[in-house]
């Protein structure tokens, strides 16, 4: 029986997966939480094989946040469900040591059968990541360019995008806002733009947001 606690922020998606994997035999639940305190929580109190959580789980600020939990949970598998572009997103968190990365428009059975292969050992994402992977100076220049990003900086761009200031993100990252202004700096020479406006629509293009 693969022991499973899922990660969320949101309740429908706590009533689906529940509701899906209510009659398998191979899988339980031993959690449901909608936070990064709750699930820290679980981790530390009982076995999990496999974690199931959304990049945007409240309280998950990074993708280092989720190295941490690799390093101090190496027993339970993580698994990455949720709705950030996988091309952004995917190759930067198995850099971090996820087991899989599932994008919420995926089937359950797909999410189902990743839960399966972690458990065995597996590394699980999708062919687009592996390209993606595979092909890091390769392809338009439009694509090229969010693979010259850092976590760091897509983790900044994002929240910028999302409209907040740099003190605010500086609090998010527990960074001071010092180096926020320099991934912002960065984040400019780096997409080729001049001011804020330009930045938060390169972003949509890339899909960052």
């Amino acid at each position: 029986m693969i022991k499973l606690c899922l990660a969320d922020n949101h309740p429908v998606v706590h009533y689906g997966m529940k509701s899906y994997f209510s009659d398998n035999p191979q899988i339980s639940f031993v959690g449901v939480v909608n936070n990064l305190d709750s699930l820290l929580d679980i981790l530390g109190k009982k076995t999990v094989d496999a974690a199931v959580i959304d990049l945007e789980l409240e309280g998950l600020t990074s993708i280092s946040s989720v190295k941490s939990l690799v390093k101090e949970f190496p027993e339970t598998k993580i698994i990455i469900f949720t709705n950030l572009a996988e091309q952004i997103y995917a190759p930067n968190a198995l850099k971090a040591g996820v087991s899989a990365y599932v994008h919420k428009s995926a089937k359950m059975e797909e999410l189902e059968n990743a839960i399966k292969k972690v458990n065995e050992g597996e590394v699980v994402f999708s062919d687009t990541v592996k390209k993606n992977l595979a092909l890091l100076n390769k392809g338009k220049k439009s694509e090229r360019l969010y693979r010259k990003l850092s976590s760091r900086e897509i983790e900044v761009l994002r929240y910028l995008s999302e409209g907040k200031k740099n003190k605010e993100i500086a609090k998010l990252l527990d960074l001071n806002e010092k180096t926020i202004s320099t991934y912002k700096l960065r984040l400019l020479t780096k997409l080729h733009v001049t001011n804020l406006v330009d930045l938060v629509n390169k972003a949509k293009t890339l899909d960052i947001v």
